[in-house]
């Protein structure tokens, strides 16, 4: 499946969406959120910018980005332990918004809002450095070469991801794929603005401290297939010229 009703603001090129958007039939209970707890959640195809804090009425200072919940049982944990957190969740697939509004219902969270659509087509109207941290959870991985350009983590999408993050802010990614795995590790690090936060030949084997399971990485654990979480971070942005010598700070570029 594909969506060419807009364009990519940089390339020029329709953005494509390829997957399902619906799955088995839904209950009446996910039905009944789609119709009456959706609404008040969800961000609209932006027409213009979005300021992201504004979003929320509790006007959080930091904001988070899951691209693809799925199930969104992750979106849902993190948001119940982060309540000062302002999380942002996107995914196309009805069953997986299903899902996540009933967790949202079930714990009252008043933090989450929803972009019912490829998260592509809401980055451009997102502030620079508006985002503290952006959680890609096992995506589809797209093994066969000649499909390597849908992933979301590559070359299209990583100078917009850089953009969005704030000075140390983190981009992390989790899949059990190997062929996925190793595309990141390909990519991301060498990105200028990234720096990989390993420590350890075992750290990135081990689910974070602060990280919740999905129900994709139950089955691929349950099937014998160890997931791996790759944490990048948003390297320090480098000072704009302004004739101030070495000492010249940022705010003094602004005066």
């Amino acid at each position: 499946m594909s969506d060419a009703s807009a364009s990519d603001a940089k390339t020029g090129e329709p953005i494509r969406f390829y997957g399902r958007r619906k799955g088995k039939p839904l209950k009446a209970t996910r039905l009944h959120l789609l119709d009456t707890l959706l609404p008040q959640l969800a961000i609209p195809k932006p027409a213009g910018p979005i300021a992201p804090a504004a979003l929320f009425a509790h006007a959080p200072e930091r904001v988070w980005l899951e691209v693809g919940f799925g199930g969104g049982e992750h979106l849902a944990d993190q948001a119940t332990a982060h309540p000062d957190v302002g999380f942002i969740g996107s995914e196309v697939f009805l069953n997986g918004i299903g899902g996540v509004l009933k967790g949202i219902d079930a714990g009252k969270l008043t933090n989450v809002r929803i972009f019912p659509e490829d998260v592509r087509f809401l980055m451009p109207a997102l502030p620079t450095a508006s985002l503290e941290r952006i959680y890609v959870m096992f995506p589809d991985p797209w093994p066969k070469s000649r499909h390597a350009k849908r992933r979301f983590i590559g070359p299209a999408n990583l100078p917009e991801l850089s953009r969005l993050l704030r000075d140390g802010g983190e981009l992390r990614v989790a899949s059990d794929h190997p062929i996925y795995v190793r595309w990141c590790l390909q990519h991301v690090p060498v990105h200028p603005d990234f720096a990989w936060a390993v420590t350890g030949p075992d750290d990135w084997r081990q689910r974070p401290a602060d990280g919740f399971p999905t129900r994709y990485e139950q089955k691929a654990i349950a099937a014998g297939r160890p997931p791996h979480y790759l944490r990048f971070v948003r390297k320090a942005r480098a000072l704009p010229h302004c004739g101030g010598g070495a000492a010249q700070t940022a705010s003094a570029c602004l005066d």
